[in-house]
């Protein structure tokens, strides 16, 4: 499955990365690369708990993420 990543900057400086397909999947950091690789490490959690209690269909085996 094929995750897209958002990166925005906030007013206040700092930067979010928001995965579209996953609700709820944020991380701020002070830089993109920091948001972006702090929301991908969130997201793996997140997949890792659903697989965990069976929640996950076969699409989560194969995982990318792309910038968008």
């Amino acid at each position: 499955m094929n995750f897209t990543v958002e990166i925005e900057q906030e007013d206040d400086g700092r930067w979010i990365a928001e995965v579209l397909e996953l609700p709820g999947a944020l991380a701020y950091g002070h830089t993109p690369e920091e948001a972006q690789a702090k929301v991908q490490a969130l997201a793996l959690r997140i997949i890792a708990d659903r697989l965990d209690h069976a929640e996950a269909g076969p699409d989560l085996l194969s995982i990318s993420f792309a910038a968008a």
